[in-house]
């Protein structure tokens, strides 16, 4: 009797826990299900609505098939005010997804604000999730992903979810160097939002969707009665092509996402790990014979250094960084023989390549990073000075200038240097040269590296000289004109404006020559009387350097003529000059001067630069240099 009472009770019991079982598992289901549509189905369509993701959608896109871990699913905000304790007020997650998984096995932790919920304004729990999930980042050592879409602060928490911004800010600050953070703009960022991305590594944004301010326009208008719009206060091409603030923009959702994951393949987990190298069937030492003509002939005339980039890395694979912003320095990641470098270069097709306030601060940004997380640097240098001008002197230049000087100057990753043009004045100093511990530094036989360039120099230089012809009787102008022309090397002179230009017997002889057409003798009539001689001097000026070489030839021929002798007399300082010119260049503007002294290693053909840095960067793998200790330096911010 007592077993078969045992038994009954066992059995009893047995239900009971079957019962619990499958009801807390059907509880569990439906706070799964609730928590995995936010802040519901109409909301989600809104959001499809106006081309966006949700954010579970994100991340589902971002990471690895099925390697995502979710913590804090079920957290809740905590807000009693404003009727904010209503259940119809509770949505699991409260606004934030966060968790961590792998980008092509590689892991990541990851937040992405839900706009579905409150907007995805930040409240103290909100908060408190994106405070863990960076506290396990830096504790695995693995790069923090932040997919921001946020409204700002939620109104009805007040202080407590200022204190939760504040609370992200230290941790950005704290792990800044530690691991990368990467913050991508999806929708809104506003208010104190916006300082957590700019203290990030770096800032992405999507086109038309994406925005970003302190405040937003209809505050601007109440206080400076500026009339303006969301998209150009804030928007991606407004901080990526005028303020700086963003590193690129993307297309829509799925494009910014999936270069998030390429980005990622280029970087170490944190600042213990070096880059990840991987297999490439490029050959280290494949020779680049477009490179050996790739500088024009002339110092003036610009090219694209994202030709030599794309020709010495891997597979011409550059992930450029801030291509839209200050495009007169390239910077941007590549691979060399599989390990990921960062690299440097000035751009002559901006602004002759010049340094200038927002590219020093560009470089400098990027060298840093690059210097906190063992990525070797790769510089190409062909840069003529500082962008001299009112704006640049005002807008302090000088200190802007020394961010970069500073940042090359304090890296300790291994740095290769290529002049591969010019490299004049403070600014050769800047672009890790050897004198700022430029571990191997090259130079092209076409680099020029002087105090300043040969025109500059010339009128100091010769300001006392006399004109070789104007020191020449008129009997010997052949002689004279003869001898300056053999000097000019492929140089075309400046023609100077004179009034014996508009002279009708001498732009009779011009025409003679075949140096004027009819229809620039037409069109220099037309011109007003004051302006015509500056006419014929710019019509002169646009001719091939061949061209004016025959010019002379002729006046020469007619050396008996008096307009011959006033034409040669005129074109005598111009000619001049360029002797001076090409006499500076032969003497200081070379690569062979540094080379003596040491400051440059080796001068190499251009079609062997890929196989002297791949070499370079296997022999510098296990760099190390010794600092002083100190607490930190003192950038002039």
């Amino acid at each position: 009797m007592q077993r078969l009472f045992s038994s009954r009770c066992g059995i009893s019991r047995a239900i009971r826990h079957v019962r619990y079982s499958s009801n807390t598992s059907k509880e569990l289901e439906s706070r799964i299900e609730r928590a995995l549509v936010g802040g519901g189905k109409d909301r989600i369509e809104a959001q499809h609505g106006k081309g966006r993701l949700t954010a579970r959608e994100r991340i589902k896109l971002l990471v690895d098939e099925g390697s995502f871990r979710e913590y804090d699913m079920f957290v809740e905000h905590s807000c009693s005010n404003f009727g904010m304790d209503h259940p119809s007020k509770k949505f699991p997650g409260d606004g934030v997804i966060t968790g961590h998984g792998l980008i092509n096995g590689r892991r990541v932790f990851v937040f992405s604000q839900d706009f579905t919920v409150f907007g995805g304004s930040l409240s103290s729990m909100h908060a408190a999730k994106i405070c863990k999930v960076m506290d396990k980042a830096v504790d695995v050592g693995a790069p923090l992903i932040g997919l921001n879409d946020s409204g700002g602060a939620r109104i009805q928490e007040g202080v407590d979810s200022l204190g939760g911004y504040a609370d992200i800010f230290l941790r950005n600050v704290m792990v800044s160097g530690v691991i990368p953070q990467i913050s991508l703009i999806m929708g809104p960022c506003a208010g104190g939002a916006v300082y957590s991305p700019a203290i990030t590594d770096f800032t992405f944004m999507v086109k038309d969707s994406s925005h970003m301010f302190v405040t937003g326009p209809d505050v601007v208008e109440q206080v400076t009665k500026e009339k303006v719009t969301f998209e150009e206060l804030g928007g991606a091409i407004t901080h990526t092509k005028k303020s700086g603030v963003a590193h690129k923009a993307f297309e829509n959702d799925v494009d910014a996402l999936s270069q998030m994951k390429e980005l990622i393949d280029f970087l170490p987990l944190n600042n213990k790990e070096k880059p990840p190298i991987r297999h490439t069937d490029d050959p280290f030492n494949r020779a680049i014979p477009a490179l050996n003509y790739i500088i024009p002939p002339s110092a003036n005339q610009p090219y694209n250094m994202l030709d030599v980039v794309n020709a010495v890395v891997d597979e011409g694979d550059f992930f450029e960084i801030m291509p839209m912003y200050a495009k007169n320095i390239v910077v941007g990641f590549a691979r060399m023989n599989g390990r990921p470098v960062g690299i440097v270069g000035n751009q002559p097709n901006e602004k002759a390549g010049c340094l200038d306030i927002n590219s020093s601060v560009k470089g400098a940004r990027f060298v840093r990073f690059c210097d906190a997380f063992n990525i070797p640097l790769v510089t190409f240098v062909d840069v003529p000075g500082f962008l001299p001008g009112t704006d640049q002197e005002y807008g302090g230049i000088i200190r802007q200038g020394a961010k970069l000087l500073y940042a090359f100057a304090e890296a300790t990753v291994p740095k290769i240097t290529v002049i591969t043009r010019k490299a004049y004045g403070g600014a050769y100093d800047v672009m890790s040269s050897k004198h700022i511990r430029g571990d191997v530094n090259y130079a092209w036989p076409s680099a020029q590296i002087a105090v300043m360039g040969a025109e500059g120099a010339v009128a100091i230089l010769y300001r006392q000289k006399k004109s070789a012809l104007a020191d020449s009787d008129l009997s010997d102008l052949s002689t004279a004109s003869t001898m300056l022309m053999s000097k000019l090397q492929n140089k075309m002179p400046k023609i100077l404006v004179h009034g014996v230009l508009d002279s009708p017997s001498v732009k009779a002889l011009l025409y003679e020559s075949g140096c004027l057409t009819d229809e620039e003798i037409a069109n220099s009539e037309a011109t007003k009387d004051s302006q015509r001689s500056q006419f014929i001097s710019s019509v002169l000026q646009s001719k091939s350097e061949t061209k004016f070489r025959e010019l002379i030839q002729f006046l020469i021929s007619r050396k008996d003529q008096e307009e011959s002798q006033k034409l040669l007399l005129i074109f005598s300082d111009s000619l001049s000059k360029i002797v001076y010119e090409v006499e500076y260049e032969d003497t200081l503007c070379t690569p062979y001067q540094a080379a003596a002294r040491g400051f440059i290693d080796d001068i190499i053909e251009p079609s062997n630069t890929r196989k002297h840095i791949c070499e370079d960067l296997k022999l510098l793998e296990n760099k190390h240099q010794h600092t002083h200790w100190r607490k930190h330096g003192n950038i002039p911010l």
